[in-house]
């Protein structure tokens, strides 16, 4: 057994350069992990710690392994083989076996166990034991971290985690003074220190319901706070807050909806460049896209006959596009440009095209007029797509044979899609004055391949929607989407799209107090501490809306119970949540 645990070294030894991304038999019963310090940590409600960690578990046997190999893995071999499970989700170890684990653990880190013949004890990353709440504390999870001087071992922290529920009978919760005495009992510690900490979900608690995001989307604050008066009290003003948001592009009710579903064209005619084959989304106008590019050419043609006569060029040059899918009720968040040029008003038009043939068809027409001088359009300057440099030929009287086959159609009518796009997400955030044109030079540059070019307007498209997302729903002004703003560009600047990443804000509680002051939050929780440095030990309690730990769920988490408990109305239910630590000292 004890040759299993320095076994645990290697993996300790090679996951500090690459951290092994399945779990490792341990033993015949129980899977060993290493979490990194930068990776999410399973128990971060309840250690503080940000490093290196091992968590235990109860190991999923694999049932197409062979004897063979179930030999080796019992014989303590590396076993990268062990295949990760498809299962619901990690299994716990009875809390009699994590205690085992937790003493054994504890041997081959105290330097007095001379007789284990360790010839050198190495410090290991502190333990975590999922635990299945089989005893009468439901225990949750076992852990314990080395206590050191240098390179030196001097004890060991225990850490015990404990979970019930969940209830809304209020009867349950710990009474403060309580807690603090038992803490300084069993600590003999005669000061105490306070800190609160509440997370409440501000979209349910802020949000109109026309326009509420649901799906993967939340928006919620954590907030901080010392000098804890009573269980559940509200956070003061004075407290620390961090407003988290993740927000999953594509709501119906959102108000840039239809600028979302203009993006999905652009991304099914990229999938078909890439591919080969395009999957034509649902057309955005009941007119089919050739009637539109008919009429709209038919249109120009008798402009340019006004154009003749009156000489009026601006009237011409700031033809507004009929389709431009922008709300109307958020024209001061998200305005409709005025000034689209021919090849804009254009992609407005044939964002409709169902089918490729009808795509040949429109650039057919398209094409025809500006051969015979029937449309003199005008285009912004800068515009590097194939049409545009049609355009520019087509001023001096004659344009290139380009042969309307292959990928090319598609390839052109993408082109003047992202060129539109683009100049819509810098008109919105240059406009509402969140970012300069230099530091959205790397979302709108031309240097990159067109699938790259396309990637980055779908990160331009997301931080639009969370501007303004908090923008009707929690009312941000300027002074908030302007640090926002500059917080998502660093992130999509180096990393790719992940609409589900959290973006933290802080921010003064008063900003949003109105959205949670009458609220109950999501988690509320006290730590009581003293001591300090490595001598510092904290009893935790905590309530939450849904099951502490991944490996304890339970069917009605974060419901509303059905009945009046002591007379009050709609209470909410919570698991309530115990982690209290102790400490031995080996010399």
């Amino acid at each position: 057994m004890y040759l299993n645990v320095l076994f645990s070294f290697r993996i300790y030894e090679e996951g500090t350069e690459s951290i092994p991304e399945h779990p490792f038999l341990f033993e015949t019963d129980v899977e060993i992990r290493l979490i990194g310090g930068s990776c999410r940590s399973p128990i971060e409600r309840f250690w503080n710690g940000n490093n290196m960690m091992y968590i235990l578990q109860k190991a999923r046997c694999n049932e197409e392994s062979d004897p063979m190999e179930e030999s080796k893995l019992d014989d303590g071999i590396y076993a990268s083989e062990l295949l990760p499970k498809e299962s619901s989700g990690p299994v716990a170890l009875s809390v009699s076996r994590a205690k085992q684990l937790i003493s054994l653990y504890t041997m081959v880190q105290n330097p007095n166990m001379t007789h284990l013949k360790i010839s050198e004890v190495v410090v290991l990353p502190p333990l975590w034991i999922r635990c299945d709440g089989s005893d009468p504390e439901h225990t949750c999870w076992l852990g314990a971290e080395p206590l050191k001087a240098g390179n030196k071992i001097t004890g060991i922290n225990f850490y015990m985690v404990t979970s019930d529920g969940p209830t809304a009978d209020k009867t349950c919760f710990a009474n403060l003074e309580e807690l603090k005495m038992a803490h300084k009992m069993k600590h003999h510690s005669s000061i105490v220190g306070f800190y609160g900490f509440a997370q409440y979900e501000l979209i349910r608690a802020g949000a109109i319901e026309d326009t509420i995001v649901e799906s993967e989307s939340n928006i919620y604050i954590d907030i901080t706070w010392n000098t804890v008066d009573k269980i559940l009290e509200t956070p003061p003003l004075i407290s620390a807050a961090t407003l988290n948001i993740t927000l999953e592009p594509g709501d119906p009710r959102s108000p840039v909806y239809q600028l979302y579903r203009e993006l999905q064209f652009l991304l099914a005619l990229a999938e078909g460049l890439k591919t080969g084959v395009t999957e034509w989304p649902e057309p955005l106008e009941s007119e089919s896209a050739v009637e539109l590019v008919q009429e709209f050419l038919t249109d120009l043609k008798k402009k340019l006959d006004g154009y003749c006569v009156s000489g009026n060029k601006n009237e011409t040059e700031k033809i507004k596009c009929d389709t431009a899918a922008v709300d109307s009720s958020i024209k001061s968040i998200f305005s409709e440009r005025g000034d689209l040029d021919f090849a804009e008003q254009l992609w407005c038009k044939m964002r409709s095209v169902s089918s490729y043939q009808e795509l040949i068809e429109c650039f057919t027409l398209i094409i025809k007029s500006l051969e015979h001088g029937e449309i003199q359009p005008w285009i912004h300057q800068g515009s590097s797509s194939l049409l545009s440099k049609l355009i520019q030929q087509s001023y001096h009287g004659k344009i290139e044979v380009v042969s309307l086959s292959g990928i090319t159609p598609i390839q052109m009518l993408l082109e003047i899609g992202l060129d539109k796009m683009k100049k819509d997400y810098v008109s919105f955030f240059i406009g509402q004055e969140l970012a300069t044109l230099t530091y959205l030079d790397y979302f709108i540059s031309t240097s990159v391949d067109l699938q790259e070019q396309v990637h980055r307007v779908q990160k331009l498209h997301h931080m639009l929607e969370i501007m303004v997302s908090c923008t009707v729903l929690l009312q941000f002004k300027h002074e908030n989407l302007f640090p926002l703003t500059q917080i998502c560009m660093k992130y999509y600047k180096e990393n790719p799209l992940n609409e589900k990443h959290v973006f933290q804000l802080p921010i003064r509680p008063a900003l949003v107090k109105k959205f949670y002051e009458n609220d109950h939050p999501e988690i509320w929780k006290v730590d009581i501490s003293s001591g300090h440095g490595q001598k510092e030990v904290k009893t935790t309690w905590q309530v939450s809306t849904n099951p502490p730990v991944e490996h304890m769920t339970s069917n009605n988490t974060g419901l509303f119970s059905d009945s009046t408990v002591n007379g009050s109305t709609e209470e909410r239910m919570y698991f309530i949540t115990m982690a209290k630590c102790s400490q031995v000292h080996f010399t």
